[in-house]
């Protein structure tokens, strides 16, 4: 872990080391270009000669849809159903509702929001399957009232789908469920096959090439985000439990490979026992190949002079979460303009927002929460604004309408008014 404290010399620089960019690399960009042609140009020839290439089983084109119903035990259940119950439930306040109204002229014009009719969702596999991830995105379309939501995750080698996951996406509400990860998938979902008919959006987290492939399919489908390695910032002062903060961190540092974990705090000695928490506890914890890699590249443990001064590191770093124990914790809150998600005081860890809290846990990374928003239910909804005028509200339009007509040169847009009342 790298520990930076604002006294030494080289702060600055060493703060601005720990920025990081979500540009892919070109060997991932000419992959996934490469995987993309290759689903438009042989479909699921495609999609099943690199479902094998790339680890997978070798199936055949009628395998590649799940079908059957998963079992699992009571508890896994009982999980997903909570889950699914606050998920859902916040979704539904999150909805925007269409309206309308008049402008001054009398006209009426409004906005109406319908669900997408179709949309896909990717949820990862590999190193842990990411349960939670169907119940974050899947729950959120039905929701929104999306009739036709199309899953892709990837399979093991023998095919099969890990049952709590596959029970989760059918909780959820997935209509067709597909053993198909990676770039591929997303081309798939992209552009179609015949097996996998092509979506209006796609949605969900995913590796580096699964991100990038949801970067180049952008304009032939639309995307929600491109979510990328775990990150987290924990903002504290001396009043946090330095054991609560290391497990904190810890939980994110297990997602592995490409994950950041930031500590930033105004008291030496809580810097200190976090330093030693982390260490013990790291020592206790069954992914530690995972941690080890990302205690050692990507964490920093940072002693700023005053709190102030950490909210400007939280803000310039954009943290996909931030976990803020402090004795004016609120008011820092308020203060805080690009995390993905906020978590306030001891007895909020971020996990919580992981599994079960309500707010998705797909959340923008690589600093994108400067730019971009999480996951929302609006973003299931697609927008179109609604304009109607009688004879009495053009009547009142049709100067204006001629005026920007006659200074845009397009003298048509005016003829089209004005011939209503010749």
């Amino acid at each position: 872990m790298k520990i930076i404290r604002f006294n030494q010399p080289g702060f600055a620089n060493a703060l601005n080391a720990l920025k990081r960019h979500a540009e892919p690399s070109d060997e991932v960009r000419t992959t996934v270009s490469g995987i993309i042609a290759a689903i438009r140009k042989d479909g699921d020839k495609a999609l099943v000669a690199l479902t094998e290439k790339f680890g997978g089983p070798r199936l055949k084109p009628a395998q590649l849809a799940v079908t059957g119903v998963a079992t699992v035990d009571a508890a896994t259940r009982r999980a997903i159903a909570a889950a699914d119950r606050n998920v859902f439930a916040f979704a539904k306040k999150s909805l925007r509702k269409s309206w309308s109204g008049r402008n001054a002229q009398g006209a009426s014009v409004g906005e109406r929001f319908d669900p997408f009719q179709r949309v896909g969702v990717y949820v990862p596999g590999g190193t842990a399957p990411l349960v939670s991830t169907a119940i974050m995105t899947v729950t959120i379309a039905r929701a929104a009232g999306c009739p036709e939501i199309v899953a892709t995750t990837p399979c093991g080698r023998d095919g099969s789908v890990n049952p709590a996951l596959l029970y989760a996406l059918q909780k959820a509400g997935a209509t067709e469920i597909y053993r198909v990860g990676g770039a591929q998938a997303v081309a798939a979902m992209a552009y179609g096959t015949k097996t996998i008919r092509p979506v209006q959006k796609i949605f969900g987290p995913g590796s580096p090439w699964v991100v990038e492939a949801k970067r180049q399919v952008f304009g032939q489908v639309a995307i929600d985000l491109l979510p990328g390695p775990s990150e987290i910032l924990v903002l504290a002062d001396a009043t946090a439990n330095a054991e609560w903060v290391a497990a904190d961190l810890l939980a994110q540092a297990e997602h592995g490979h490409g994950s950041s974990i930031l500590f930033v705090t105004d008291s030496a000695k809580l810097l200190g026992a976090v330093e030693k928490a982390i260490e013990r506890q790291a020592a206790t914890l069954s992914r530690r190949e995972y941690l080890t890699e990302v205690l050692e590249q990507n964490a920093a443990l940072i002693l700023v002079k005053k709190i102030a001064d950490g909210v400007a590191i939280a803000n310039d770093f954009a943290p996909e979460h931030i976990s803020i124990v402090a004795k004016n914790e609120d008011a820092l809150a308020k203060q805080i303009r690009t995390s993905g998600a906020i978590f306030l005081g001891g007895w909020s860890p971020v996990a919580a927002g992981d599994f079960v809290a309500g707010p998705s846990h797909t959340l923008p990374t690589g600093g994108a929460g400067k730019s971009f928003p999480g996951l929302m239910a609006d973003m299931f909804q697609r927008r179109t604004s609604i304009v109607r005028l009688d004879r009495a509200s053009l009547g009142k339009s049709v100067e204006t309408i001629e005026q920007f007509s006659r200074i845009e040169g397009l003298d048509a847009h005016g003829r089209s008014a004005r011939i209503r009342f010749e």
